[in-house]
């Protein structure tokens, strides 16, 4: 039987959640099933106070409010975005219990600095990665969308954002995009091996290093983690760290040792994999320059 495409292959958000998908979407147990337990996933993995006090939280491509329910249910308030009107009119009719915002997340945020005690968002952020209108450059969108959830955060809050990346030049993509804007943490990913359960979560926390040198939380199906820098290539690789670039100074002054060409090679290696554009390797690549020309 052939599978159908991807939502995010067919049509731009807004369009694709009309009235008629949004009703759809909304109304399948199915879907309220898995919306459930992706939530309470991404709450799990906020590892927010057990103090009883609620939290101020938001909720990214909130839809008609099944995740949002999640975090009522918590005793949390929340806010949500949504790019498609149509699943807001449906949060709306469903009388849900957050504010809701109509906005697109690759413009920015557009909240008060530091005033969200945490963040979440199901199957919403992979929607950047493609250029739906002229306009759209993935990567500005991304670095938009980024950096304003870093500064929409309060220091040492977290963002739980679960992901279906089509490949892993656009997880890496995400990852790296996420990077830049200052946050530590990486992909969490549960039951990696299962194509039917594997669940990706991208596990951020906003602030200084000292703040966010905790481990990342284990993930469901296997317990081993892996670098950023492993050059293996595995896709299956649960935990990828984003959080190298807040090594202590002296650490990475340890780690310097003669450039030469396998170095230079290595380096550009690894910006690509961060999204740079480098020029092409040639066979003047990491060759010592004379001392007069």
């Amino acid at each position: 039987m052939k599978m159908a495409a991807r939502p995010e292959l067919q049509a731009p958000p807004e369009i694709f959640y009309d009235e008629a998908e949004a009703r759809k979407y909304t109304s399948s147990s199915r879907i309220i099933e898995i919306q459930a337990n992706l939530s309470e996933r991404a709450l799990e993995l906020l590892a927010l106070s057990d103090d009883g006090v609620p939290r101020l939280l938001l909720d990214i491509g909130c839809g008609s409010g099944l995740s949002g329910e999640t975090l009522s249910g918590n005793g949390h308030h929340w806010i949500g975005l949504d790019i498609s009107q149509a699943m807001l009119n449906v949060a709306l009719e469903r009388e849900i219990e957050g504010d809701l915002l109509l906005g697109d997340m690759g413009q920015g945020l557009g909240l008060r600095p530091g005033v969200i005690d945490g963040a979440i968002s199901i199957s919403a952020v992979q929607w950047l990665c493609n250029a739906d209108k002229s306009s759209h450059e993935p990567r500005l969108r991304l670095k938009a969308f980024f950096g304003s959830l870093y500064r929409c955060l309060a220091r040492g809050a977290k963002a739980v954002l679960q992901v279906y990346p089509e490949n892993l030049s656009q997880r890496q993509l995400i990852v790296s995009s996420a990077m830049r804007a200052g946050f530590a943490g990486g992909m969490v990913v549960d039951f990696p091996h299962s194509s039917k359960s594997r669940k990706e979560y991208l596990v951020l926390t906003c602030g200084p290093p000292s703040l966010s040198a905790a481990a990342l939380p284990k993930a469901k199906g296997e317990g081993e983690s892996c670098s950023d820098d492993d050059s293996s290539g595995d896709e299956e690789a649960q935990v990828v760290s984003v959080s190298d670039r807040h090594r202590p100074k002296k650490r990475q002054k340890l780690n310097k040792k003669v450039k030469g060409r396998e170095w230079v090679l290595r380096k550009k290696e690894q910006m690509r994999r961060k999204g740079n554009i480098i020029p092409p390797d040639t066979k003047y690549t990491g060759r010592k320059r004379k001392a007069r020309f």
